[in-house]
């Protein structure tokens, strides 16, 4: 029987399939599996910390600002403004880097509920 050189190469490949195994088969480690909520902290940045401002009433477009605590920097933020008709106007963080804003309004009424949050870390 003759050997063309595709027979010969799908023998070489079979027989490297059947010394090495499929890649797949080295079986996982409980080191190799995370839960995501443990990936997420292990990725946090020294010091992260979630900084809340509760809702509360104030007039239209006054500005509420959470500020992150002692010598940590917000990496990010935002706000709600709650009510029936509310709106928010303004998520921001502030000019010196410590903290965030929120500000809103509300339409067919003189004041509108804001809450804010600050990203921290050191």
């Amino acid at each position: 029987m003759q050997l063309t050189r595709a027979t010969l190469a799908v023998i070489a490949v079979g027989a490297f399939l059947a010394t090495t195994g499929p890649a797949s088969a080295t079986p996982a480690t409980s080191a190799d599996r995370h839960s995501p909520a443990a990936d997420r902290m292990s990725a946090a940045p020294p010091g992260y910390q979630i900084v809340t401002l509760p809702n509360a009433n104030v007039p239209n477009f006054q500005r509420r600002t959470v500020y992150c605590p002692g010598s940590k920097r917000v990496l990010g933020g935002g706000a709600e403004a709650r009510g029936s008709s509310a709106i928010l106007v303004g998520s921001f963080p502030t000019s010196d880097g410590r903290g965030w804003i929120g500000l809103g309004r509300q339409q067919n009424a003189d004041n509108v509920g804001i809450s804010v949050f600050a990203i921290c870390a050191d």
